[in-house]
């Protein structure tokens, strides 16, 4: 398994989590018995991502204890013969980073953070509560309420107080508790919208270049790759299929994958978001386009994004992913994303009305993608498809920049995955795939030693097994 890295905060915390799982998330699943998530690859009803996300709706929130007895969901240990495992609450609190999240902004590194940015502590800024915890207005905190609990359970599935007497009758179903206010994690959308309005920012939080200045870490997500590695708190059996649709693993990485575009997108229209001084909003560029030493010459051409030497370009991964994903459902609508996302890429070095032009004008072909998407199977063939063509365009070396190696890496991963999974590919095919692609992990390891070629080495590596099977 790849080092651990140096943790910091909360983001790198989870981070690690993902580092040390990332490799092997079907083994990882497999030695458990449970396929593990924040919320589960459910139904596929593509419109539950409208629902309010739990942190601004309007239900009080009644804190972890409503979860925590030991005949809900603070059990020490599964249930035999129950149909969900009961010990979910000590699951989050012992594995999971998110219950540390709030203890993250009392260390030293936090501290350092705060001040910098002119606060007077982190734990206490809401800035930082915002994502670091379930920071709903204090007339939505019930008296048990704890903003100490981290990113707790109504973090994720909305405040309980109308859904909790629902969801304890024992006579209401999965979606009579999301009628009662539930937030629908099992639709990959859903989900999509609530794990990046973190990971990615929306309107009303974000981790503007400011704020990584201070100190904050670069957050890398991918959808399905933090589903899978995240502790479990269920499993998928008859019973849960029965009661919610599941989406599978390349589904969810697609939708994924689009949402993170829609949401980039968005913020880069957001007057509000993209304006530093005279400066855009540089978290939306390329990290390592600036901050690594003069001697290491990467750059490199691509003739996806029309821009020459000395220009920043923008953090793409998650377009060229959605590129590949929409040219294999419809290939015009593929060649429209790149000649969409040129445009944009071309827009940066013209100003930023420009790009908020261009984006919005992007975000009409992503917006009924997203949708699309989540009502998408993918078959055997498709994935196999798939597969080849993230390969095919990293060796058309369109990963030269560190962030679009690291989501293809994952790609592919989440691709061998699911057609494993799927009866697709056998274990000993499986096993030869996964061989190889610990060269891409390799080579993807570390940000700031990354290299090109080493990269571009590994898919060469990998293309040559994908054409022998």
């Amino acid at each position: 398994m790849k080092p651990k890295r140096r943790m910091n905060s909360y983001c790198l915390l989870l981070a690690e989590t993902v580092v040390r799982a990332i490799r092997k998330p079907a083994r990882l699943a497999a030695a458990m018995g449970l396929i593990v998530a924040i919320g589960a690859t459910g139904s596929l009803a593509g419109p539950g991502w409208a629902q309010t996300l739990p942190q601004y709706a309007n239900d009080v929130h009644l804190g972890v204890a409503s979860c925590a007895g030991s005949t809900c969901h603070g059990a020490v240990t599964p249930w035999r013969g129950s149909t969900v495992l009961q010990n979910e609450y000590v699951t989050w609190q012992s594995k999971d980073p998110h219950a540390k999240a709030y203890a993250v902004l009392l260390n030293e590194d936090s501290r350092r953070i705060a001040r910098n940015l002119g606060l007077p502590n982190a734990h206490e800024a809401k800035i930082c509560l915002d994502c670091h915890a379930n920071n709903v207005p204090a007339n939505l905190r019930s008296k048990t309420f704890q903003i100490s609990d981290g990113v707790s359970c109504e973090a994720c599935h909305g405040g309980a107080v109308r859904w909790l007497g629902v969801h304890i009758s024992g006579a209401a179903n999965h979606a009579q508790n999301v009628a009662a206010g539930m937030y629908p994690t099992e639709d990959p959308v859903a989900r999509a919208k609530l794990c990046m309005s973190c990971h990615v920012g929306t309107k009303d939080k974000f981790v503007t270049h400011k704020i990584m200045g201070a100190g904050h870490p670069r957050m890398p997500f991918e959808l399905d790759t933090f589903t899978v590695t995240q502790p479990a708190h269920f499993r998928i059996d008859a019973d849960y299929q029965q009661r919610k649709r599941v989406a599978d693993p390349v589904q969810t990485w697609a939708v994924g994958q689009a949402v993170a575009v829609q949401m980039t997108l968005e913020g880069l229209a957001d007057p509000n978001r993209n304006r530093q001084g005279i400066f855009p909003e540089l978290v939306f560029f390329d990290c390592h386009a600036c901050h690594h030493p003069m001697s290491n010459l990467r750059w490199e051409p691509r003739a996806s994004t029309g821009l020459g030497p000395g220009v920043v370009r923008l953090a793409d991964g998650n377009m060229i992913m959605l590129r590949i994903i929409a040219g294999q459902i419809d290939p015009a609508l593929g060649e429209r994303l790149l000649q969409q996302s040129r445009a944009l890429h071309a827009a940066t070095a013209q100003g930023m009305d420009a790009v908020a032009t261009a984006a919005s004008a992007m975000r009409g072909i992503v917006d009924p993608l997203v949708t699309r998407l989540a009502q998408t199977r993918f078959d055997g063939k498709a994935m196999g498809e798939l597969l080849r063509a993230v390969i095919r365009e990293g060796l058309g070396r369109e990963y030269t920049d560190y962030a679009a190696a690291e989501q293809a890496t994952m790609a592919i991963a989440a691709i061998l995955n699911a057609m494993k999974r799927g009866g697709h590919i056998d274990e000993a095919q499986y096993k030869r795939y996964d061989a190889v692609l610990d060269k891409a992990y390799k080579a993807v390891e570390r940000d700031e030693a990354f290299k090109p070629k080493d990269f571009i080495a590994a898919l060469d590596a990998l293309d040559q097994v994908v054409l022998k099977n």
